[in-house]
């Protein structure tokens, strides 16, 4: 098929191409006495990533499944009780490697489209009076439907409650593209993988521990070898890896931070926020679909989960904008399976963009029966940009 593929799924997102051009170069030593030219600054800009003044980063050859095993390993012990919510399929899968790690998982099954309810979080935090619930798993982003959760307030009923609990974030569709602050939230353990946010492929998995997650490490008892954070200490403050590392990763993510940093994280998530709003303007206002996301409180600034009318498989709207427009559109996963399909605003994107993704998934809407006006979609979507599109540089 002529032209190129269009890529709307919310991860792998798009990569610069100044991005792939840092990636393309010769293989180095890692054990060089420049090495640490390279690693020590890269650790140090993660910090301001993921605003953190006092976290330590840890940069895993991995993606942000095993994160989630560096999280837990590195802080806990077998029989050790975590609490987490059941509301997207990523929420499951965290869920699911606790349980496979031996810890004693109590869980709350939510309808998929809305988050941590905060009145019954609040509630069986109160009820922990000998506080046995040793860490709180949380999504900030679930990407199978959507929905983003509000971690600032979730802090704060740890803080009201006087809960020790570790505060543990899945931030993989967030990190990078929607505001987040470490330090301010009290977050104990983030993590987010290379290939949404960061503008990288998939293959890094970056973590941050604050003080008081890095202390567990002592005492906790559950196996660990190659995602042992003792030996990244060891060899990062050197600024070397216990591993080989890989070096056309490093280069690139080098070249992805100077991108998110020169732009500002404020502006980047601002700039998500508008684009998203455009995305939801083509699906609600245009469109006349619904979201996944029941509430506006929700809605996620990194990827719509558009539900398709009764009567129609979603899966079918992703083959036709695949085969026919070249068009990648996310699926539904699990429990929305064929119920929606999902367009990625996160990373590399700009209006216009966007804008192939809604006429693509509007035509294969239209080629598999549904119902949606010609040209609504991105009449909707273009007329906020319009109105909201920054003013123009000084002649």
């Amino acid at each position: 098929m002529a032209g190129r593929n269009h890529l709307y799924v919310p991860g792998p997102t798009n990569v610069p191409d100044s991005v792939l051009s840092a990636m393309h170069g010769p293989m180095e030593d890692h054990r060089s006495p420049d090495f640490p030219k390279l690693l020590k600054p890269l650790l140090a800009d993660l910090k301001k990533l993921f605003r953190t003044e006092v976290g330590q980063v840890f940069i895993f050859q991995a993606t942000g499944t095993a994160g989630w095993e560096v999280a837990l390993c590195n802080t806990l012990s077998p029989g050790d009780k975590v609490l987490s919510y059941r509301f997207g399929h990523f929420s499951h899968l965290w869920i699911q490697a606790a349980k496979r790690l031996g810890l004693d998982v109590e869980y709350y099954e939510r309808p998929w489209g809305e988050g941590v309810p905060l009145d019954h979080l609040e509630a069986r935090l109160r009820q922990d009076k000998d506080h046995k619930i040793k860490a709180l798993l949380v999504c900030h982003n679930e990407t199978s439907t959507g929905v983003t959760n509000d971690l600032k307030a979730i802090r704060q009923i740890l803080d009201r409650t006087g809960h020790p609990a570790l505060f543990m974030i899945d931030g993989v569709s967030s990190i990078g593209s929607l505001e987040f602050r470490m330090d301010e939230w009290g977050v104990d353990v983030a993590l987010t993988g290379s290939q949404k946010g960061m503008m990288l492929p998939a293959g890094n998995a970056y973590v941050c521990f604050s003080p008081k997650a890095l202390e567990k490490r002592h005492e906790a008892k559950l196996p660990r070898s190659f995602l042992n954070i003792e030996d990244q200490l060891r060899s990062n403050q050197d600024g070397y890896f216990p591993y080989t590392p890989s070096t056309p990763m490093l280069h690139g993510l080098r070249r992805a931070l100077d991108l998110l940093l020169q732009e500002g994280l404020d502006n980047v998530a601002a700039r998500h926020r508008r684009l998203a709003e455009g995305v939801r303007r083509a699906v609600l206002d245009g469109w006349g679909l619904k979201l996944c996301a029941r509430d506006p409180k929700w809605y996620s600034d990194t990827v719509s989960a558009i539900v398709v009318p009764d009567g129609f498989d979603a899966r079918e709207v992703i083959k036709v904008a695949y085969y026919r427009y070249n068009l990648s559109l996310g699926g539904g996963l699990s429990d929305v399976a064929g119920k929606v399909f999902r367009i990625g605003h996160l990373g590399d994107v700009n209006e216009l963009m966007l804008a192939s993704a809604i006429v693509g998934a509007e035509m294969a809407m239209r080629d598999v029966g549904i119902n949606v006006q010609p040209g609504s979609g991105i009449a909707a979507a273009m007329e906020y940009w319009r109105a909201t599109a920054p003013p123009l540089p000084a002649a």
